[in-house]
């Protein structure tokens, strides 16, 4: 997902491929371990979205120590809370990416995976 923005101090300051406006940044840490470690639930910002057609609000497994701040909020498809709210699912048309780790999230990761699929083969792209 983060590759998806312009930029992501990651490793450095390193451009990414532009596709959303926005960049990847490093936690501050603080009152939260950095790395992010663990199940946290998604709120769903866009429950329209097809990604998440027919699915609930649950848990994820998330492992990163970089979050993204988007530029235009109507990227956000879903945010989880780790100290703050921190971006969890984007997409824009036909682009879509999630932070966490959907193969190792449990029966919602996989469900989101499918409707991704599902997304892919309507257009003709798998």
């Amino acid at each position: 997902m983060q590759l998806l923005f312009g930029e992501s101090e990651e490793h450095g300051r390193n451009e990414g491929l532009g596709i959303l406006p926005g960049r990847a940044v490093r936690f501050a840490g603080g009152g939260y371990k950095v790395p992010h470690m663990g199940w946290n639930r998604l709120s769903f910002l866009q429950p329209e979205s097809p990604l998440l057609a027919g699915l609930e609000e649950g848990h994820v497994y998330f492992v990163h120590s970089y979050h993204v701040e988007p530029q235009a909020k109507s990227d956000l498809i879903a945010v989880t809370d780790y100290g703050h709210p921190v971006t969890a699912i984007v997409g824009r048309d036909n682009v879509y990416g999630m932070q966490f780790h959907p193969e190792k999230s449990g029966e919602l990761g996989m469900a989101l995976l499918r409707n991704f699929l599902a997304l892919a083969q309507a257009q003709g792209k798998a």
